[in-house]
């Protein structure tokens, strides 16, 4: 790594730490021609599929805009952001497992609302009235009558695997 300071090649390593839950490594430099000190960053550079978008564009996938929706749908809700950022890293690593070099928005958006029809039906419902593009009441309704169906099965697994316990 060269010196940012001299422009030296040579530099030594003083130090070296994990940092960002191990995701990154964080190194000490000391250049040995000015003996100046600086810290150099490390992370592993894994390929994310590209989003294919509804109009056939592509793009590289983006944490931030993930986040962002994924805060506009979950405004004023009792989600902590470390269960956002659970589910980020969730779908993240859903994303590098995959194998694929690109990715629909569509199997995205339908990945996202499986997470948040989990953590929160309110958030579930107001992403997928923006994903879906609800024109009007009635597919509000459709996704909230789903929604409760979807629910009560859930609700009554759960009871039987309780009963089969006992």
């Amino acid at each position: 790594m060269y010196c940012p300071f001299c422009n030296e090649a040579d530099t030594k390593v003083i130090d070296s730490r994990l940092i960002g839950e191990g995701q990154q490594v964080r190194r000490r430099r000391e250049c040995l021609r000015c003996n100046e000190r600086f810290s150099s960053f490390e992370s592993a550079e894994l390929g994310l599929p590209r989003v294919i978008k509804r109009d056939n564009t592509r793009s590289t996938f983006d944490q931030g805009k993930l986040r962002a929706g994924m805060l506009k749908a979950l405004e004023k809700r009792p989600i902590s952001s470390e269960q956002v950022e659970a589910i980020i890293l969730r779908l993240v690593k859903k994303l590098r497992s995959s194998g694929e070099r690109e990715i629909s928005s569509r199997q995205l958006g339908e990945w996202v609302m499986e997470e948040l029809c989990d953590l929160d039906p309110v958030a579930y419902v107001r992403f997928a009235s923006v994903y879906r593009s609800f024109q009007d009441i009635q597919a509000f309704n459709q996704t909230i009558e789903q929604l409760k169906k979807d629910l009560s099965a859930n609700k009554k697994q759960s009871n039987d695997v309780e009963i089969e316990k006992q």
